[in-house]
Protein backbone atom coordinates (compact mmCIF):
# COMPACT_ATOMS: atom_id res chain seq x y z
CA UNK A 1 0.00 0.00 0.00
CA UNK A 2 1.35 3.35 -0.96
CA UNK A 3 0.55 6.76 1.16
CA UNK A 4 0.35 9.98 -0.59
CA UNK A 5 -0.43 13.14 1.20
CA UNK A 6 -1.00 16.08 -1.44
CA UNK A 7 -0.65 19.58 0.68
CA UNK A 8 -2.61 22.86 -0.34
CA UNK A 9 -0.61 25.64 1.36
CA UNK A 10 -3.63 28.16 0.20
CA UNK A 11 -6.00 26.36 2.45
CA UNK A 12 -7.43 27.75 5.62
CA UNK A 13 -6.24 30.72 7.19
CA UNK A 14 -2.22 30.06 7.00
CA UNK A 15 0.20 27.80 5.46
CA UNK A 16 0.06 24.44 7.57
CA UNK A 17 2.41 22.59 5.21
CA UNK A 18 5.22 22.26 7.76
CA UNK A 19 2.80 21.26 10.33
CA UNK A 20 1.21 18.94 8.10
CA UNK A 21 4.94 17.23 7.34
CA UNK A 22 6.09 17.26 10.69
CA UNK A 23 2.98 15.11 11.50
CA UNK A 24 3.11 12.95 8.82
CA UNK A 25 6.88 12.03 9.28
CA UNK A 26 6.22 11.49 13.00
CA UNK A 27 3.18 9.21 12.05
CA UNK A 28 4.53 6.86 8.89
CA UNK A 29 8.12 6.61 9.70
CA UNK A 30 8.03 4.28 12.84
CA UNK A 31 5.53 2.37 10.92
CA UNK A 32 7.63 1.71 7.97
CA UNK A 33 5.04 2.72 5.74
CA UNK A 34 5.61 3.37 1.79
CA UNK A 35 4.34 7.25 1.87
CA UNK A 36 5.66 10.57 -0.22
CA UNK A 37 4.51 14.35 0.71
CA UNK A 38 3.65 16.13 -1.88
CA UNK A 39 2.97 20.24 -1.97
CA UNK A 40 0.86 21.81 -4.53
CA UNK A 41 1.83 25.27 -6.49
CA UNK A 42 -0.92 26.39 -8.29
CA UNK A 43 -4.89 25.78 -8.64
CA UNK A 44 -5.57 22.15 -10.50
CA UNK A 45 -2.61 20.60 -9.06
CA UNK A 46 -3.83 18.40 -6.44
CA UNK A 47 -5.99 17.25 -9.44
CA UNK A 48 -2.72 16.62 -11.18
CA UNK A 49 -0.69 14.58 -8.69
CA UNK A 50 -3.45 12.41 -7.63
CA UNK A 51 -4.16 11.45 -11.30
CA UNK A 52 -0.74 10.48 -11.95
CA UNK A 53 -0.37 8.64 -8.75
CA UNK A 54 -3.91 6.47 -9.93
CA UNK A 55 -2.03 6.27 -13.31
CA UNK A 56 0.32 4.24 -11.72
CA UNK A 57 -1.89 1.29 -11.48
CA UNK A 58 -0.61 0.67 -8.10
CA UNK A 59 -2.96 0.77 -5.04
CA UNK A 60 -2.82 4.25 -3.08
CA UNK A 61 -4.46 6.06 -0.44
CA UNK A 62 -3.88 9.53 -0.91
CA UNK A 63 -5.02 12.28 1.64
CA UNK A 64 -6.09 15.81 0.76
CA UNK A 65 -4.47 17.99 3.16
CA UNK A 66 -6.59 21.05 3.46
CA UNK A 67 -10.03 22.49 2.98
CA UNK A 68 -13.09 21.58 0.60
CA UNK A 69 -11.87 22.68 -2.05
CA UNK A 70 -8.72 20.89 -1.89
CA UNK A 71 -10.63 17.15 -1.23
CA UNK A 72 -12.90 18.34 -4.39
CA UNK A 73 -9.29 18.75 -6.39
CA UNK A 74 -7.92 15.33 -5.13
CA UNK A 75 -11.06 13.25 -5.79
CA UNK A 76 -11.09 14.81 -9.92
CA UNK A 77 -8.01 13.29 -10.08
CA UNK A 78 -9.00 9.85 -8.21
CA UNK A 79 -11.90 9.48 -10.12
CA UNK A 80 -12.15 6.49 -11.97
CA UNK A 81 -9.54 4.75 -10.67
CA UNK A 82 -10.53 1.59 -9.04
CA UNK A 83 -6.85 1.18 -6.98
CA UNK A 84 -7.35 4.70 -5.54
CA UNK A 85 -9.71 5.65 -2.18
CA UNK A 86 -9.29 8.99 -1.02
CA UNK A 87 -9.80 10.71 2.34
CA UNK A 88 -9.70 14.43 3.85
CA UNK A 89 -6.49 15.27 6.62
CA UNK A 90 -8.66 18.24 7.55
CA UNK A 91 -6.94 21.82 7.40
CA UNK A 92 -9.00 24.25 5.86
CA UNK A 93 -11.75 26.81 7.54
CA UNK A 94 -14.14 24.89 6.64
CA UNK A 95 -13.89 20.64 6.65
CA UNK A 96 -17.69 20.48 5.63
CA UNK A 97 -18.06 17.15 4.01
CA UNK A 98 -16.65 14.78 6.58
CA UNK A 99 -19.28 17.09 9.20
CA UNK A 100 -21.64 13.85 8.62
CA UNK A 101 -19.41 11.41 10.18
CA UNK A 102 -20.29 11.01 13.58
CA UNK A 103 -17.01 13.14 15.02
CA UNK A 104 -14.46 15.50 12.96
CA UNK A 105 -11.83 15.71 14.87
CA UNK A 106 -10.39 12.45 14.33
CA UNK A 107 -10.14 13.50 10.79
CA UNK A 108 -7.53 16.04 11.69
CA UNK A 109 -5.35 13.13 13.50
CA UNK A 110 -3.41 11.37 11.37
CA UNK A 111 -3.14 8.36 13.36
CA UNK A 112 -6.20 7.60 13.59
CA UNK A 113 -6.78 8.09 9.47
CA UNK A 114 -4.21 5.40 9.48
CA UNK A 115 -5.90 2.95 11.40
CA UNK A 116 -9.28 2.98 8.70
CA UNK A 117 -11.95 1.52 7.16
CA UNK A 118 -13.76 2.17 3.99
CA UNK A 119 -16.89 3.29 2.48
CA UNK A 120 -17.89 3.96 -1.16
CA UNK A 121 -19.93 7.40 -2.29
CA UNK A 122 -21.42 8.70 -5.08
CA UNK A 123 -20.14 11.84 -7.12
CA UNK A 124 -21.76 14.79 -8.91
CA UNK A 125 -20.98 15.61 -12.49
CA UNK A 126 -21.65 18.58 -13.43
CA UNK A 127 -20.80 19.39 -17.28
CA UNK A 128 -17.82 18.35 -17.03
CA UNK A 129 -16.51 18.21 -13.48
CA UNK A 130 -16.68 16.19 -10.94
CA UNK A 131 -17.68 17.29 -6.73
CA UNK A 132 -17.92 15.37 -3.97
CA UNK A 133 -19.99 17.35 -1.82
CA UNK A 134 -22.33 20.25 -3.37
CA UNK A 135 -23.17 21.88 -6.44
CA UNK A 136 -25.02 25.22 -6.61
CA UNK A 137 -25.93 27.90 -8.91
CA UNK A 138 -27.28 31.48 -8.36
CA UNK A 139 -26.78 33.37 -5.02
CA UNK A 140 -25.54 30.47 -3.38
CA UNK A 141 -22.90 29.91 -5.63
CA UNK A 142 -21.66 33.60 -5.85
CA UNK A 143 -21.46 33.67 -1.90
CA UNK A 144 -20.04 30.77 -1.66
CA UNK A 145 -16.99 31.38 -4.40
CA UNK A 146 -16.28 34.52 -2.69
CA UNK A 147 -15.76 32.97 0.57
CA UNK A 148 -12.08 33.02 -0.29
CA UNK A 149 -12.11 36.27 -0.21
CA UNK A 150 -12.88 36.74 3.22
CA UNK A 151 -11.36 34.05 4.66
CA UNK A 152 -7.98 35.15 5.15
CA UNK A 153 -9.09 38.45 7.02
CA UNK A 154 -8.93 38.45 10.96
CA UNK A 155 -11.46 37.20 12.65
CA UNK A 156 -12.83 35.53 9.27
CA UNK A 157 -12.83 32.11 9.09
CA UNK A 158 -15.57 29.59 8.68
CA UNK A 159 -19.26 30.83 8.96
CA UNK A 160 -18.08 34.19 9.56
CA UNK A 161 -16.46 34.38 6.28
CA UNK A 162 -19.32 32.91 4.83
CA UNK A 163 -21.98 35.45 6.91
CA UNK A 164 -19.94 38.37 4.85
CA UNK A 165 -20.04 37.23 1.40
CA UNK A 166 -23.37 36.68 2.22
CA UNK A 167 -23.97 39.85 2.57
CA UNK A 168 -22.08 41.61 0.59
CA UNK A 169 -24.20 39.15 -2.56
CA UNK A 170 -27.51 40.25 -1.45
CA UNK A 171 -26.54 44.17 -1.67
CA UNK A 172 -25.24 43.18 -5.21
CA UNK A 173 -28.88 41.37 -6.45
CA UNK A 174 -30.51 38.77 -5.04
CA UNK A 175 -32.02 36.61 -7.89
CA UNK A 176 -31.95 35.43 -11.94
CA UNK A 177 -34.10 34.03 -14.55
CA UNK A 178 -33.20 30.36 -15.14
CA UNK A 179 -34.88 27.50 -16.89
CA UNK A 180 -34.80 24.39 -14.85
CA UNK A 181 -35.59 20.89 -16.22
CA UNK A 182 -35.76 18.72 -13.04
CA UNK A 183 -38.13 16.07 -12.13
CA UNK A 184 -39.92 16.10 -15.37
CA UNK A 185 -40.93 19.53 -15.44
CA UNK A 186 -39.46 23.09 -16.45
CA UNK A 187 -39.68 25.28 -14.50
CA UNK A 188 -38.70 28.89 -16.30
CA UNK A 189 -38.54 32.15 -13.87
CA UNK A 190 -36.47 34.13 -11.63
CA UNK A 191 -34.68 32.02 -9.58
CA UNK A 192 -32.57 32.96 -6.17
CA UNK A 193 -30.50 29.68 -5.97
CA UNK A 194 -30.48 26.04 -7.00
CA UNK A 195 -28.34 23.85 -4.56
CA UNK A 196 -27.71 19.71 -5.59
CA UNK A 197 -26.57 18.21 -2.36
CA UNK A 198 -24.67 15.20 -2.60
CA UNK A 199 -23.71 15.54 1.05
CA UNK A 200 -24.87 17.64 4.09
CA UNK A 201 -23.08 20.70 5.26
CA UNK A 202 -20.63 23.42 3.45
CA UNK A 203 -20.55 26.82 3.51
CA UNK A 204 -18.94 26.82 7.24
CA UNK A 205 -22.23 25.27 8.51
CA UNK A 206 -24.87 25.19 6.44
CA UNK A 207 -26.83 22.44 6.73
CA UNK A 208 -29.30 22.52 3.83
CA UNK A 209 -30.51 19.22 3.28
CA UNK A 210 -29.90 17.54 7.05
CA UNK A 211 -31.07 13.94 5.18
CA UNK A 212 -28.86 14.28 2.07
CA UNK A 213 -26.98 10.62 1.40
CA UNK A 214 -24.08 10.32 -0.63
CA UNK A 215 -24.53 6.44 -0.67
CA UNK A 216 -28.30 5.85 -2.13
CA UNK A 217 -27.87 7.60 -5.99
CA UNK A 218 -29.74 10.18 -5.54
CA UNK A 219 -29.11 14.59 -5.42
CA UNK A 220 -31.30 16.30 -2.94
CA UNK A 221 -32.22 19.58 -4.76
CA UNK A 222 -33.08 22.76 -3.28
CA UNK A 223 -34.60 25.40 -5.00
CA UNK A 224 -35.29 28.54 -4.24
CA UNK A 225 -37.54 31.29 -5.67
CA UNK A 226 -37.15 34.83 -6.28
CA UNK A 227 -37.29 36.71 -2.92
CA UNK A 228 -37.06 40.40 -1.56
CA UNK A 229 -34.17 41.01 0.32
CA UNK A 230 -36.00 41.34 3.91
CA UNK A 231 -37.52 37.58 2.81
CA UNK A 232 -34.04 36.60 2.17
CA UNK A 233 -32.57 37.59 5.53
CA UNK A 234 -35.58 36.12 6.99
CA UNK A 235 -35.56 32.55 4.82
CA UNK A 236 -31.55 32.23 5.18
CA UNK A 237 -31.59 31.44 8.85
CA UNK A 238 -34.34 28.24 8.22
CA UNK A 239 -32.23 27.24 5.14
CA UNK A 240 -29.34 27.33 6.94
CA UNK A 241 -30.65 24.33 9.72
CA UNK A 242 -31.87 22.51 7.05
CA UNK A 243 -35.78 23.61 7.74
CA UNK A 244 -36.56 24.30 3.98
CA UNK A 245 -39.99 22.78 4.48
CA UNK A 246 -41.30 25.47 6.48
CA UNK A 247 -40.92 27.43 3.12
CA UNK A 248 -43.00 25.49 0.78
CA UNK A 249 -44.02 28.64 -1.19
CA UNK A 250 -40.48 29.61 -1.72
CA UNK A 251 -38.03 26.28 -1.40
CA UNK A 252 -39.15 23.42 -3.42
CA UNK A 253 -37.24 19.76 -2.66
CA UNK A 254 -36.54 17.70 -5.37
CA UNK A 255 -34.83 14.11 -5.43
CA UNK A 256 -33.20 13.26 -8.70
CA UNK A 257 -30.26 11.85 -10.58
CA UNK A 258 -30.36 14.48 -12.91
CA UNK A 259 -31.20 18.52 -13.54
CA UNK A 260 -30.19 21.21 -16.34
CA UNK A 261 -29.98 25.08 -15.93
CA UNK A 262 -30.01 27.22 -18.73
CA UNK A 263 -29.25 30.69 -17.89
CA UNK A 264 -29.55 33.63 -19.92
CA UNK A 265 -25.64 34.74 -19.64
CA UNK A 266 -22.41 32.99 -18.49
CA UNK A 267 -22.95 32.41 -14.27
CA UNK A 268 -21.19 31.12 -11.60
CA UNK A 269 -21.43 27.56 -10.59
CA UNK A 270 -19.87 26.33 -7.10
CA UNK A 271 -18.53 23.44 -6.84
CA UNK A 272 -17.24 22.53 -3.44
CA UNK A 273 -15.88 26.10 -3.01
CA UNK A 274 -14.30 26.00 -6.45
CA UNK A 275 -15.36 28.71 -9.16
CA UNK A 276 -16.89 27.15 -12.41
CA UNK A 277 -18.56 29.68 -14.70
CA UNK A 278 -21.17 28.35 -17.84
CA UNK A 279 -24.09 28.84 -19.47
CA UNK A 280 -25.81 25.69 -19.31
CA UNK A 281 -25.28 23.44 -16.10
CA UNK A 282 -25.85 19.99 -16.79
CA UNK A 283 -25.98 17.90 -13.46
CA UNK A 284 -26.14 14.65 -12.55
CA UNK A 285 -25.33 11.33 -10.51
CA UNK A 286 -22.26 10.53 -11.90
CA UNK A 287 -21.79 6.83 -13.08
CA UNK A 288 -17.75 6.47 -11.35
CA UNK A 289 -18.06 6.00 -7.51
CA UNK A 290 -15.58 7.14 -4.92
CA UNK A 291 -13.57 4.76 -2.85
CA UNK A 292 -13.32 6.64 0.88
CA UNK A 293 -11.40 6.06 3.81
CA UNK A 294 -11.94 7.61 6.99
CA UNK A 295 -10.66 6.55 10.99
CA UNK A 296 -11.72 3.68 12.29
CA UNK A 297 -14.56 3.62 14.87
CA UNK A 298 -16.39 6.88 13.30
CA UNK A 299 -20.37 5.88 12.18
CA UNK A 300 -21.87 7.73 9.06
CA UNK A 301 -25.14 9.33 10.09
CA UNK A 302 -27.27 7.50 8.03
CA UNK A 303 -30.68 9.40 6.95
CA UNK A 304 -32.21 11.42 8.88
CA UNK A 305 -36.16 12.93 8.65
CA UNK A 306 -35.99 16.46 7.09
CA UNK A 307 -36.07 19.24 10.04
CA UNK A 308 -39.83 20.79 10.20
CA UNK A 309 -39.05 23.32 13.28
Amino acid sequence: MNHLFIINPAAGSRDRTDDYRRSIEEACRPKGLSYRIEVSRAPGECARIAREAAQTGEEYRIYACGGDGTLNEVVSGAVGFPNVSVTHYAGGSGNDFVKLFSETEPFRDIQRLLDCQETEFDLIRCNDDISLNICSVGLDARIGTDVASYKRLPLLQGFRAYAVSTLVNVIRGISEHYVVEIGGETIDGEQTLICACNGRFYGGGFNPVPDADPTDGILDVLLVTKVSRLKVAQVVGKYKAGKYARYPELIRHFRTDHLTIRCDKPTPVNLDGELRVAETVDIRVAKEKLRFFYPKGLTFRVREPAAMG
